[in-house]
């Protein structure tokens, strides 16, 4: 071994040696949103399991605001020394991203992708009295009258449904951004809406008594609490696959080893029957996987969301 050799293998004598005691103290869990919601739940099972794992605390964190901003930028500057990880989502690290060019942080340089965690679609219901009962009768509709589609607020998987769908179909649809999607599924009942855009569990209810016509899925393939709701493809609107997910990252230039015990523990819990129980009953699909190829799929989202943005002129609020 030469010397350049020696001084390198010297260099990361101490990094392994901390990686191999890891860990010895209370870690924590960034969830950059509040909570009660979903990135919450979700962030806590995954605490749970590694705390059982590890042996150690992992304790929630809950950094709000700005879109979840405020918890990606404090992961993003934590000391890489394994202590702190961050639930992250397709928000925080695609579309906020590509929507906010001057973000204080890179979602691809200043994290360590860990495992993907979970993913859902999400569904384009319709007030009834529009009637129509497909997506290709909506087309129409809306190529002989302005039609309005709302979401939960700008750059939500329901507002990116609908700029996909203006762009695939050649239509040009009205965006309602909604703080609240409790007011803006309040206005499709009472005819104020025409559409809206949002997570198959928040819709269920509504879907079932009829007061909500659903015409389509934005999944790849078509989700098992509506199996047989066809996605935008099957339904003439080819391209248009619009998922959000939660992932979990650790600061960049995490230690290897870390990352690849932190993987392990993830991927047992996501094969926990009581884990894959209370997703799905939240209406989302477990996912898993490498730190390889949750890096692939976060390259591919970040290009075709800047695209998007760029293309249908989304803008923050």
């Amino acid at each position: 071994m030469n010397r350049r050799h020696l001084l390198a293998a010297a260099t990361l004598l101490p990094f392994t040696a901390r990686a191999a005691e890891w860990p010895e103290r209370p870690i924590r869990l960034i969830i950059p949103f509040a909570a009660g919601t979903s990135t919450d739940i979700m962030g806590r099972i995954a605490a749970g399991h590694l705390s059982r794992g590890l042996g150690q605390p992992v304790v929630a964190d809950n950094r709000t605001g700005a879109g979840g901003t405020v918890g990606a930028l404090a992961a993003a500057q934590a000391a890489p020394d394994g202590y702190t990880l961050f639930f992250g989502t397709s928000g925080t690290q695609a579309t906020n991203p590509a929507m906010m060019p001057g973000l204080a942080y890179d979602p691809e340089r200043d994290f360590a992708p860990i495992s993907s965690f979970a993913k859902t679609a999400v569904i384009l219901a319709v007030r009834p009295q529009l009637g129509v009962k497909d997506l290709a009768g909506f087309i129409t509709l809306a190529k002989q009258r302005v039609v309005s589609i709302g979401s939960a607020g700008t750059g939500t998987t329901g507002h990116l449904t609908q700029a996909q769908l203006d762009l695939a179909t050649g239509i040009r649809t009205t965006h309602v951004p909604y703080r609240d999607a409790g007011r803006g599924l309040a206005d499709l009942l009472n005819g104020t809406l025409d559409g809206f855009v949002y997570h198959p569990v928040g819709l269920a209810e509504f879907i079932r008594s009829g007061a909500m016509q659903p015409l389509a899925l934005t999944g790849e393939r078509r989700h098992f609490l509506f199996p047989d709701l066809p996605t935008m493809a099957e339904a003439g609107a080819p391209g248009v696959v619009v998922e959000g997910w939660w992932a979990l990252f650790a600061p960049a230039r995490t230690p290897a080893p870390i990352i690849a015990r932190v993987n392990a523990l993830t991927l047992a819990a996501l094969r926990d029957e009581a884990t894959v129980t209370e997703l799905r009953r939240q209406g989302l699909e477990v996912m898993g996987g490498s730190p390889a190829e949750l890096a692939t799929s976060l390259h591919a989202e970040l290009a075709k969301q800047r695209h998007l943005v760029r293309v249908a002129n989304i803008t923050p609020e």
